[in-house]
């Protein structure tokens, strides 16, 4: 069903016009790997699922998205899975680190919300990484957020940037690492800005 649907919203996208993804030379050859990736819509999340096509990512996603029964099933075939972020269980760390073990590549949108602005990110995409042992790939998106800006033909653009490799489990390096990859993520957001 992921492929399925997948590969029908690919099509549905290039109606609007193509993407230009820069960079996808870097990322692993196969998983497992943490993707982290800025988040402004949810249109974002269709782009980068599609673009690393045949390889499927699976998404952590807010519980709140998964109150409807029909979006729930359709975001499960997806292989996204719920996590609370406002009462963060064992489940937030439990899930990804089972699918990293077996070679699954996870999605993280690590600003935890949807945002325009510059925000401190959360440090799970670095912990789950870290924990289990894998790269973290940064990515940055610019384009369409919505359908009424996919309709205007805004141009969409994805860059991947070098994988980034956890060194140690304190939590000093944690920190480290959580502000390197936010400033990994500004550098590539302005690397996008430069080549649109």
């Amino acid at each position: 069903m992921y492929y399925i649907i997948a590969y029908l919203l690919k099509i549905f996208l290039r109606i609007f016009g193509r993407i230009d993804v820069y960079n996808k030379q870097v990322l692993p050859s196969n998983g497992p790997y943490v993707i982290a990736c800025t988040h402004t819509g949810w249109v974002d999340v269709i782009y980068l699922g599609t673009t690393l096509l045949p390889s499927r990512i699976h998404y952590m996603a807010k519980k709140q998205l998964f109150d409807n029964k029909l979006f729930s099933w359709l975001l499960k075939k997806l292989n996204a899975f719920p996590v609370d972020r406002e009462n963060p269980g064992p489940s937030v760390l439990k899930i990804p680190n089972r699918l990293l073990s077996k070679g699954e590549i996870v999605g993280i949108f690590p600003s935890g919300t949807r945002t325009h602005e510059q925000i401190a990110l959360k440090q799970g995409a670095i912990t789950i990484a870290q924990r289990s042992n894998v790269p973290i790939v940064p990515v940055a998106y610019k384009g369409p957020n919505n359908l009424k800006e996919l309709f205007s033909r805004k141009k969409p653009y994805l860059i991947f940037g070098e994988p980034i490799y956890i060194t140690s489990k304190d939590k000093e390096e944690r920190l480290y690492f959580t502000n390197f990859l936010e400033q990994t993520l500004t550098n590539l957001e302005k690397e996008i800005s430069n080549n649109s």
